[in-house]
């Protein structure tokens, strides 16, 4: 059974970093792909950034340029670096594994793959 346990989040300053993991527990096969979402109350649940077996990254562009994304070769950990965070990023944010190889936009099918429980972010300006 797949299991994936983030951890990281907190509370920030605007202008701060964080840093969140995910720890994946069970068999996960490199044809799966790695991606962190993120969720506000009332509004889709929204890719942020995602990482295939070739370790190639894709961002949303409200992120680009300030969060990286990386896998250990393992591919049973993943890191995102969250830097000069703003209030926007503030959400609840999840770690999936699955068919989720590109950040695309527009909302995501949550019964496809494997799905943490959710890390939350607050950023205060």
């Amino acid at each position: 059974q797949v299991k994936l346990v983030e951890s990281g989040g907190g509370s920030v300053q605007s202008g701060g970093s964080l840093t969140l993991s995910c720890a994946a527990s069970g068999y996960i096969s490199k044809s799966n792909c790695y991606a962190w979402f993120r969720q506000v109350p009332g509004s889709e649940r929204e890719g942020v950034a995602a990482i295939d077996m070739s370790g190639t990254t894709t961002y949303a562009p409200s992120v680009q340029g300030r969060f990286t994304l990386s896998a250990d070769t393992a591919w049973k950990t993943l890191t995102l670096q969250m830097n000069n965070l703003k209030s926007e990023d503030t959400a609840m944010y999840y770690c999936a594994t699955g068919p989720f190889c590109r950040v695309v936009p527009g909302p995501v099918n949550q019964a496809l793959g494997y799905w943490g429980q959710g890390t939350q972010v607050t950023v205060s300006s």
